[in-house]
């Protein structure tokens, strides 16, 4: 007994030091990244069947970052359905999955699912 809480121990540990990256293969095909927690200020744009788009200007530049997922608690607090937010400013905290798929010739190609965690209005 005392060899499993000391294995357990020493995986959880790995997995904190490694700052909750982690690679997750499903069925051979299919690999998985989970980033740490990130956080943006950006203003809303827009929301269109495909997910929340945000515009983040960098070096007096424009870039577009789309969330695909937000958690409902913060949808119940932000309704960015509705276009009254449109122009607002907010600092955005998610998280963002890197799934990597292989086709039948091997090729890889890569998607982000990012997912807002929590949204503050500036």
């Amino acid at each position: 007994m005392k060899t499993i809480v000391l294995f357990t121990a020493f995986f959880v540990q790995l997995f904190v030091i490694t700052n909750f990256n982690t690679d997750v293969l499903f069925n051979n095909s299919i690999t998985c990244s989970i980033q740490e927690t990130q956080v943006v200020e950006a203003v809303f744009d827009s929301h269109e069947d495909y997910g929340y788009n945000f515009i983040q200007t960098k070096d007096s530049e424009e870039h577009t970052i789309t969330f695909q997922e937000i958690d409902d608690a913060v949808l119940a607090m932000f309704d960015l359905n509705e276009a009254i937010l449109i122009g607002t400013k907010f600092k955005i905290t998610f998280t963002a999955k890197v799934f990597v798929t292989k086709d039948s010739d091997g090729y890889e190609d890569e998607n982000e699912l990012n997912t807002i965690k929590k949204l503050e209005k500036l």
